[in-house]
This record gives structure tokens, C-alpha cells and sequence, in this order.
């Protein structure tokens, strides 16, 4: 089995018709439930949030089989997670996709976790804290995205769970849990 680092590729990434748009609908359907897959998994592994449709990224091109994926091809694949709300494209042109291995939703959830397991309940932390600081390191919140954790945030400041209070720039951003 081919690996991409750590990250162990499944047999349908060798298989160069998986690189090219299928015509047939039903087949076509099935070459995009793999590839939608095959990139959550890898984005979730690789902590990767963010895929430049026009930059190199890993799983577009196999090199052992002399194959790249084709520019539309990388839309309709990227376009079809976005449409299961697991991605947003950033851009009207659809160069830049937001991937979210795990919904808006989730990572809050996560959060809650986060701040329960570590005792955080009624304390006040910077939002770099909760994407680098040694409570986080190793867990799945460790190097998230800015965006993504501040529109979780956000989820859970409407909740009630918390309260965010701007710093003088955006390094001190804080958080206060009341959960």
C-alpha cells in the first residue's frame, strides 16, 4: 500500500482512471464519494484546513502513475464536500476551500471537552492558548485553524458557554468560559 507520509493511500489512488473525470453518472458518482473521503481523511490526519485548488497539494497528483487531477476536476470534488457542509470555498472563484474535517458544531463540542478535561470551567484564556498553548498540544485542537475556532467560539458565545473580549491586537483575543 502506497503511503503519503504517515498517511496510508487507498488502492483507487493507483488506478489512473480515478484521476480523470468518469462520464458514466453512476461511476462518476462512486469516483466522487471516494475522492470526498479520501480528502477528509487526509485533511483530518494532516491537520490541513486550507487547499489552494490551483496549488500542489499531495493527493491531486500521483507520480508513480503519471497523474494529476485536473483542475475541474479538483472543483467538483471540493465543490461536492463543500456541498455536504464540510468545506467553504473562500473566494467567489473557488481557489481556496475551507475544509472542515469536523462541522462548526463539532469543533465546539471539542471545545467543551477541551476546557471540562483540563478544568477550565470559569477561566480566561487567549485564543493562541487554545490553538498552541501546553494545555492543547496534542490534542485535536493543537494548530486549528484561526477561522474555524473563532467561528466555534462565536457558536459558543451565543451560546452562553462563553464570552470573547478583544485584546489590542489580535494576538490577545481572550476567552472566558462559563460553562
Amino acid at each position: 500500500m502506497q503511503k503519503l507520509g504517515d498517511f496510508k493511500l487507498p488502492q483507487f489512488f493507483n488506478y489512473p482512471p480515478y484521476f480523470t473525470l468518469q462520464p458514466v453518472r453512476d461511476t462518476r458518482e462512486k469516483q466522487i464519494q471516494l475522492w470526498k473521503e479520501l480528502i477528509l481523511d487526509f485533511c483530518k490526519s494532516q491537520k490541513v484546513f486550507l487547499i489552494g485548488v490551483e496549488e500542489d497539494f499531495p493527493l491531486f497528483s500521483n507520480s508513480a502513475i503519471d497523474r494529476t487531477l485536473s483542475h475541474e476536476a479538483r472543483e467538483i470534488f471540493l465543490s461536492a464536500i463543500v456541498g455536504e457542509g464540510r468545506a467553504e470555498w473562500l473566494d467567489k472563484g473557488h481557489r481556496k476551500c475551507l475544509i472542515l474535517w469536523h462541522r462548526i458544531q463539532d469543533w465546539a463540542d471539542i471545545i467543551l471537552k477541551f476546557v471540562r478535561e483540563n478544568g477550565l470551567e470559569d477561566s480566561v484564556m487567549t485564543v493562541e492558548e487554545i490553538r498552541s498553548g501546553t494545555e492543547s498540544l496534542g490534542t485535536e485542537l493543537e494548530g486549528i485553524d484561526r477561522t474555524i475556532l473563532m467561528r466555534a467560539l462565536k457558536l459558543l458565545e451565543n451560546k452562553g458557554k462563553l464570552a470573547l473580549f478583544k485584546g489590542t491586537s489580535a494576538d490577545d483575543e481572550g476567552v472566558k468560559f462559563s460553562v
